[in-house]
């Protein structure tokens, strides 16, 4: 189901055909570095992740990530969305994207149009923003969206430092 467009970018629902692409993203070297081994090894277990995670939000809480197409190509570029975490106090933006895209205002321009969700159809007052404190990528992705830095904090999964930004609608 497609959820946002933009200029460049289509914003839809994750389903199941979909796993390889995210078997792929999850074990990417960044991925890893900066957001975290998930453990998925097959695409098996990618399609899984997908139905126990992204789908799963979306149906309970009408948000999740959402694959981030490039409209010319239909191309899956990455993922952008809103993720309800059992220890954050409010909803976060999540992104990722293949390196082999980076540099090219992508993942702005979808969590832009995510923030935008957010703010009018959802009705959500506050959205956080968490990234590793190496991250530098991410961290000027943030402050360009306009979420502040609001404190370090240890973070599941693994007690991993963590910067959280914040921006109230």
């Amino acid at each position: 189901m497609i959820i946002l467009d933009t200029a460049r970018l289509r914003l839809r629902t994750i389903d199941t055909d979909d796993a390889a692409f995210y078997y792929e993203l999850v074990n990417d070297p960044t991925w890893l570095q900066f957001i975290g081994d998930k453990g998925i090894r097959s695409v098996e277990q990618a399609r899984a992740a997908i139905i126990e995670g992204p789908m799963a939000m979306q149906q309970r809480h009408g948000h999740s990530l959402y694959v981030m197409e490039r409209k010319e190509d239909g191309r899956a570029l990455g993922m952008c969305g809103l993720i309800r975490r059992d220890f954050l106090p409010d909803v976060d933006i999540g992104y990722a994207i293949r390196p082999e895209h980076f540099g090219r205002g992508y993942t702005y321009e979808a969590a832009q149009a995510v923030l935008e969700l957010a703010r009018g159809p959802l009705g959500i007052g506050r959205v956080l923003g968490i990234t590793d404190p190496g991250n530098a990528n991410s961290i000027r992705l943030l402050h360009k969206l306009g979420l502040r830095f609001q404190e370090i904090k240890l973070l599941p999964p693994g007690e991993r430092m963590t910067n959280i930004y914040a921006i109230d609608f």
